[in-house]
């Protein structure tokens, strides 16, 4: 089985927009729902989007293990997104943390990168995607996928899931890829962007996984 290519998947979805713009002698954009999990992530994934879509930034993280933790991480997506003059609309939920703890009750000692992880993604997922269809949007995505050290494919295959479930089009991504990541620490560094060391949840604490 050939291995699918989700920055091409995306690209493709793009080139569709393009070319029906052109077509149509007008900008055909959709909206695009893209879960926020830091400024760094989506500083190296929103270039990919903006030129065809229409995007808000959508921040849900209920896995931060401090309120204090949240708010610097959303604060720093605001500011980036002020200083960089992007043409993104925010949507910043307020933290609550207790739909992490009972999604993973009884995973705490799970090792980084299964399935707590994954019931971690599916949670931010779901609600990014509940909200996409509440507002109407055309697609969802996640900028999950910019870290090298996440499973771009796992992360994928739990929104295309949650979008079928749900009735909502998930935007296939691997934004790493054409320097995505690379992208993100040029940003980091231009703007002086907070770039943690760590997921966000206490149990990855003192693990590189963001």
């Amino acid at each position: 089985m050939n291995k699918r290519n989700f920055r091409k998947e995306m690209e493709t979805i793009a080139d569709m927009f393009r070319k029906s713009s052109e077509n149509e002698g007008k900008a055909l954009r959709p909206r695009v729902l893209l879960h926020v999990c830091c400024a760094p992530c989506f500083s190296g994934s929103v270039d990919a989007l903006t030129d065809w879509a229409d995007v808000t930034a959508f921040f849900y993280n209920p896995n931060m293990n401090s309120e204090e933790e949240y708010d610097r991480r959303s604060a720093e997506l605001l500011r980036y997104i002020k200083e960089a003059e992007l043409p993104v609309k925010t949507v910043v939920r307020k933290f609550d943390a207790s739909p992490y703890y009972r999604t993973v009750r009884g995973l705490e000692n799970v090792p980084e990168g299964g399935i707590r992880c994954d019931k971690c993604f599916a949670l931010r997922l779901r609600e990014t995607a509940l909200y996409a269809k509440e507002k109407s949007f055309d697609y969802y995505a996640t900028t999950l996928t910019l870290s090298p050290l996440k499973n771009a494919e796992k992360i994928n295959l739990i929104g295309e899931i949650i979008g079928n479930d749900l009735k909502v089009q998930y935007l296939p991504s691997d934004f790493k890829k054409k320097d995505g990541f690379k992208h993100s620490i040029e940003q980091s560094e231009k703007y002086g962007l907070y770039r943690q060391d760590y997921c966000g949840c206490i149990y990855s604490m003192g693990d590189e996984v963001s």
